[in-house]
């Protein structure tokens, strides 16, 4: 018989060698593949709350972060800008902010932010994601004899009033969005990030 000479302890060894090797060998691929599912450092980093020092932003100005691979603006608005605001309700598709996914809570309000002169806004239209442009300044434009400042959207002509939300008879459907933010100090702004989370 062939089989007489065969050692089955030697055999047993070398399937449960070969068993264990191959075992390693499947563990050791399967680490950087499982890893790749990770997201990398980059969106990590592109997720992470944002620190704005608005130190040096002057009455009337908007300074631009980016938070997400989005604009975020912050702009310091003047009295007349604010004392316009009511004025443009009647004019407006959502005076009141009431839909929810808009902006925070906080941020539901006349204002639509934590200080009334401080607006923190998405700068991304919401009809098809273009930049709208800032117009400040209380005067008639081409776009609206009443202008009372505002964004205006150049690719649709959405337009904004002063605290990002949205005129009835334009494209976009909805307010600009206010992203969570709250203030480290009274010159520092953390954008991405709800109060007290680090």
């Amino acid at each position: 018989m062939a089989n007489d000479g065969v050692d089955k302890g030697r055999r047993r060894f070398l399937t449960a060698t070969t068993a264990v090797v191959g075992g390693a060998g499947i563990a050791m691929a399967a680490v950087p593949f499982i890893k790749s599912w990770q997201p990398s450092a980059r969106a990590k980093t592109a997720g992470a709350p944002v620190e704005a020092d608005i130190s040096k932003l002057e009455v009337g100005q908007m300074v631009t972060y980016e938070w997400r691979g989005q604009p975020i603006w912050i702009i310091h608005r003047t009295q007349a800008q604010l004392d316009a605001l009511p004025s443009q309700d009647s004019r407006l598709k959502d005076p009141n902010s009431s839909v929810e996914d808009q902006q925070p809570k906080f941020a539901q309000n006349e204002h639509r932010s934590r200080k009334p002169e401080l607006l923190v806004l998405v700068g991304l239209c919401t009809h098809l994601g273009c930049s709208p442009k800032f117009h400040g300044e209380l005067v008639p434009e081409p776009f609206d004899p009443d202008w009372k400042g505002g964004f205006f959207c150049p690719c649709h002509k959405s337009r904004f009033d002063m605290a990002g939300r949205v005129y009835d008879g334009v494209p976009a459907p909805t307010n600009l969005v206010v992203p969570p933010y709250y203030f480290i100090d009274d010159t520092h702004i953390m954008i991405g990030a709800a109060e007290g989370a680090a």
